[in-house]
Formats: C-alpha cells, structure tokens, sequence
C-alpha cells in the first residue's frame, strides 16, 4: 500500500486547500455548538435525567462545596446524553458496571486528564461534573478539527487531486453523522487515530503509523480492523520482493514485520479484555461469575453487546425495525454504491486484491515521478504525476483497502449491529467521501443530493440527539 508514495508528501499538499479544510472544520463544529443550543432551548428533553449524578461506588469522592455558577454548570451537563453519559461516568468513577465495558478507555481517560489539569481550576465555578463534560467537548471538537487536516492530507496522497481532496475534506466536516463528533462521544478520537494512521502509512511513517492506529483500537472496538492496512502492505511489498526482486529472504522478513505490526494495533484492544477479565472474573467462584467468565475464549465486549444491546447476526431483522433501517438507507446506499463503482471500474484489481497493479501502477510511480513530487510539481497545481495515473484518482489501486474495509463494515452494520448506527459508523470511512467528491464532479445533481442529505442529517442530528430522543 504504501509502495511508490513520496518520502515527502507535506510537499504535495496545497497550503491554501488545507486552509479552507481547517476553516471549514471549525465553522462546522461552531454551526453544530449553535444548533444544538437552539434546540435545547426551545425544545424540551425526552428525558431529563442526563443531570443525575450518583456517587461514586467505588471511592466516592468527598462533597464538594457548591459551584459559583451553578446554572453555567448546569447547562454543561444538560448536554450529557447517550452514550456520554457513560463516558463521563467512567472518567469520574471507572469501570462501575459490566456493561460499561462496551466503551472503551481512551476517550473517558483524555477526559480524566484535562479535568484535572487544564480545567481543573474551573471545578469550584461550574462543579466537577460539568468540567468533565466540558473536558469532553473540548477533546472531541479539538480531534474533529484535526482529523479533517489529516484527511485532507490523506486524500492528497491518495486520490493525486487536491482540489478532489478538498472537496472530500469538506464534505467530511459536514458528514451526516456531524452531531456525534461535536457531542462526548468516541467518534472524533477514532477518526483522528484512524485517518492519522492511515496517512502516516502511506506516507512511509510505519512506526508513527502503528501507533495511531493502536490508538484507535483502545477508542473504538473497530479500531482493530486497521490492522488490515498493515496486512495490505505487507502481502503486496512481499510479492513485490519475492516474485519481481527474487529475494525470498526479504519477502519472509516483511511478512513477518507485517503480522508483528498487525498483532501491535490488537493489543490496546485484548488489554481492555484481559481487564476486564480481571474486574469482573477473577477472584470469584463460580456461581458467582458471569456466563461469559467461564466461556472458551471469554470475550467481554460480544458478551455485553449481545445481552445488553441484543446485537447478534440478523437479530434487528424485524418489522418493527424499519424506521431503523430507512434511517440508515442513505449512508449504506453511498457505501455499496461506491463499492460497485470500484468493481465495475477496476474489476482486474478487485479480483487480483491488488496484485495485477504491482507492475502497473507502482512501476508509474517511478523515480522521475519521484523527483517531480519532491520538487512540488504539478500537485500542487492540481494535476497529477504521470499520464497513465491522470483519470484514476478514486479508482486507483491504492483505494482498494478501503474498498474493502467499507465493505466489511457496511456489512456489519447491515446484519449484525442495530442498523440505525450505520450513519456514525461508517462516518469515518475515507472512500466514502472520495466517491461522493467523485460523484458531485460528474453528476452535479446527485452532488446536490448528497449535500442536501447531509445537511438534513445535521439539522435533525442536532435536534434529536440534543434533547435526548433516538437518532443513530
């Protein structure tokens, strides 16, 4: 995957084009901040009990004295809805409950580490649940942000169209799954650790490369899938080295290099199994532990996902269901919809994985072209390298993991998981926003479609999602 790509692609990039993608990723996160306030203001909640604070079971903290804004403090908190209500729950208290295994570290411990520092003196102002909330907002808006710069920078490298990649970054700021990247969820940090790896892949960063997409892992459970990068490029650079270069030593040292790399982003992942295999297993007998204590492999995260949410293979196959489904139509119809653009349009990539591009495509991208990329040529420019690379862009080779990823999770989505959560998780997926980039140039008015989807999704994202009632 990452064969043929500059050791310098910041030279690549169009400074001005990443201008646009920081200010349009600011101005989508202060459009979201506004319209969530809105409604939460002429609206009232579907349920109020987002400001309800138990202590603590574990080491409860002494009272503290009351807060010197407390109505500040009080709007803060009102927007802890969903699922952040259980992040900011374990920032404050752990891992209370079984079921809170099913949201992982990363994003309650940013939020644990800015309350107490860089927020920690606003506790006696508005109250130490709603620094938490704050830490939260600020964390998550914050990585929005810079996720949108390294998609930007993502999409450069890879489609070789600034001004495509800018239209893909742009559409990504206002995504239709907008709301949950300006609310305490997971989303942001995902996608800053996912898409940032991806970049440093391609970019020849492997070591920056497994660490952000380890990172990714310990913020989403699908963070594990990234692995699948490293196995793409390990599986083609071995090819390469085996059956162009004749170095069957090489090939045996990259594969294993590769699965080493893969193993290291599951790691965050299982260490979160294995803790809670330790909170919640050892040290008890057996009648008193859990059913999935004492399975085979005792997996933590099916377990609650299956009893606590009812997620299972064709398990939300139900008629009452449908609104669920019609929900999640549009997003699911862009994924397939750009699956069957890519099979139709490289049919001899999809079914080599790849492999029939190593000659071709790679070999475009030789030294010449190397020399004129490092020099800031026709990129930055908005034209591409070679000839025989001008018209690819999402049809490129170098798109196919993607593919592949966005396939896999869409079909998860589809007959696993509660449908309606298709919208979020497919938000992150980079193909998704490079075909729509693709389609809004060639159709103007599917473009429009898309924008206008978009903008809905937003509109009741945002009043939805804020007053508490179901969204994704």
């Amino acid at each position: 995957m990452a064969i043929g790509y500059s050791k310098s692609p910041l030279k690549l990039l169009n400074s001005s084009h990443q201008s646009k993608v920081l200010k349009a990723a600011i101005f989508s996160r202060f459009i979201l901040l506004i319209l969530s306030i809105l409604w939460r203001t002429l609206l009232a909640p579907y349920d109020t009990s987002a400001p309800l604070n138990p202590t603590c079971l574990r080491n409860p903290s002494p009272p503290l004295p009351s807060p010197l804004l407390p109505s500040l403090g009080s709007a803060i908190e009102n927007g802890v809805v969903w699922d952040s209500v259980y992040f900011v729950r374990i920032a404050q208290c752990g891992y209370e409950y079984e079921q809170f295994y099913a949201f992982l570290p990363l994003l309650p411990a940013c939020i644990f580490v800015f309350s107490q520092t860089v927020f920690a003196p606003l506790v006696t102002i508005i109250g130490y649940r709603a620094v938490l909330a704050l830490s939260g907002y600020v964390v998550c808006n914050v990585a929005f942000i810079f996720t949108a710069i390294y998609f930007y920078r993502l999409s450069v490298i890879i489609l070789k169209d600034p001004n495509a990649a800018l239209q893909a970054s742009v559409l990504f700021c206002f995504n239709p799954a907008s709301i949950f990247y300006s609310s305490i969820y997971s989303e942001s940090l995902y996608a800053l650790f996912s898409v940032g790896g991806c970049y440093y892949l391609v970019s020849r960063a492997n070591n920056i490369a497994v660490l952000w997409l380890a990172l990714s892992g310990f913020a989403r459970s699908n963070g594990v899938l990234n692995a699948g990068y490293f196995g793409f490029q390990a599986m083609h650079q071995a090819y390469d080295a085996f059956y162009l270069k004749k170095r069957a030593f090489l090939a045996l040292w990259i594969l294993i290099s590769g699965a080493l790399r893969c193993i290291c982003i599951f790691v965050p992942f299982i260490t979160f199994q294995a803790y809670g295999y330790y909170n919640m297993c050892l040290g008890r007998s057996s009648d008193e532990m859990r059913p999935w204590c004492k399975a085979r492999i005792p997996l933590l995260y099916n377990y609650i996902q299956s009893h606590y949410w009812g997620v299972g293979f064709l398990r939300y196959f139900k008629f009452k269901q449908l609104p669920n489904f019609l929900l999640a139509s549009p997003i699911l119809s862009l994924a397939v919809c750009s699956i069957i653009y890519y099979v139709k349009s490289r049919p001899e990539i999809v079914r080599s994985l790849g492999f029939q591009a190593s000659v071709e495509e790679k070999k475009n991208l030789n030294l010449k072209s190397r020399k004129k990329i490092s020099q800031g040529e026709d990129l930055a420019e908005g034209r591409t390298v070679h000839g025989s690379l001008e018209k690819l862009g999402y049809t490129s080779a170098f798109v196919l993991p993607f593919i592949l990823q966005v396939g896999f999770m869409a079909a998860t989505a589809f007959f696993v998981m509660h449908v309606q959560v298709a919208t979020r998780f497919l938000s992150a997926s980079p193909s998704l926003y490079w075909f729509a980039s693709l389609i809004m140039t060639s159709h103007k008015k599917c473009g429009y479609m898309i924008w206008v989807y978009c903008f809905a999704y937003i509109l009741l994202g945002s009043l939805l999602f804020s007053n508490f009632y179901p969204f994704t």
